[in-house]
């Protein structure tokens, strides 16, 4: 078989390659669309915490601004998104959640109840590699808040996992297993104060 006739193959297989990994990567209007058609969803989870350790747990969405994450043992800890607040309860604290603006926080980009990746500055970086799409997004008002890097399959669109660094440049990974969209999930499990009466705060 002559060099010419290899290379011929090889760039048609180069070509082949490029086309369908092209085909594969989103658009920042199609995400865009996807986590605003988001409305519920639930499914499990494994964090990848900035010290190396791993939690893993049980994932509630409900958008706008709602989430909830419940995290198995050992920690048995819950954060939870509502009212514009993010509350971390602590399993071992009886003192009650510490309390952040949800605003302050990357993970304000996904559950904002209008989602436009598109805004001038929001997007940082997009990547594929002919299977995932990644993107990485701030607030461009305050991009000091820290950033979320999404990653997306395609066909049909999904949010397979988001890394959130945080203001110091800290890493928190959480990778969804199963997440199942338009789920009937209960407002209850948002509740803030709700849950600091179960919890005796």
């Amino acid at each position: 078989m002559s060099k010419r006739f290899l290379s011929i193959i090889a760039a048609v297989a180069l070509t082949l390659y490029a086309s369908a990994a092209s085909a594969q990567q989103l658009s920042l209007g199609q995400i865009s669309a996807y986590l605003n058609q988001l409305q519920t969803a639930q499914g499990g989870f494994t964090q990848i915490n900035a010290d190396g350790t791993l939690s893993t747990g049980q994932i509630y969405i409900k958008r706008p601004g709602r989430i909830r994450f419940e995290y198995n043992a050992p920690s048995d800890s819950l954060v939870l998104a509502s009212g514009g607040q993010l509350a971390i309860f602590d399993a071992r604290s009886n003192t009650g959640p510490e309390r952040y603006p949800l605003n302050q926080t990357p993970l304000s980009i996904i559950l904002q109840e209008n989602v436009n990746l598109e805004r001038e500055d929001m997007v940082t970086n997009v990547v594929s590699d002919g299977t995932t799409t990644t993107v990485t997004a701030q607030d461009p008002d305050n991009p000091n808040y820290g950033s979320i890097q999404m990653v997306f399959t395609a066909n049909p669109v999904e949010l397979r996992q988001w890394i959130v660094t945080d203001e110091f440049g800290a890493e928190t990974t959480v990778i969804l297993n199963d997440l199942i969209a338009g789920s009937v999930i209960r407002d209850i499990l948002f509740n803030i104060r709700a849950e600091m009466r179960n919890r005796g705060n």
